[in-house]
């Protein structure tokens, strides 16, 4: 998932004062979307590979029954 490059250009217009010239480049910013698809793509996880899924689903069988196990015994874990 590749994020495309977009450049966003402000320049100062007559006797605009910098606050000014910040704001309109925060609105451009915000109406272009740059940050709310950054913010999205901040977190993503490639998918998991079927041994990996294979292997966690062994993992968690393993860890029931043990669970079981010392439940009838009477020594669940804390």
């Amino acid at each position: 998932m590749a994020i495309k490059k977009t450049t966003i250009e402000v320049k100062k217009e007559g006797r605009e004062s910098a606050q000014a010239l910040i704001r309109r480049f925060t609105k451009k910013v915000q109406k272009s979307g740059i940050l709310r698809k950054a913010r999205k793509s901040r977190f993503h996880l490639r998918p998991k590979s079927k041994q990996m899924k294979k292997r966690a689903a062994l993992r968690r069988e393993k860890l029931r029954k043990e669970y079981e196990k010392l439940i009838k015994l009477g020594l669940p874990k804390k």
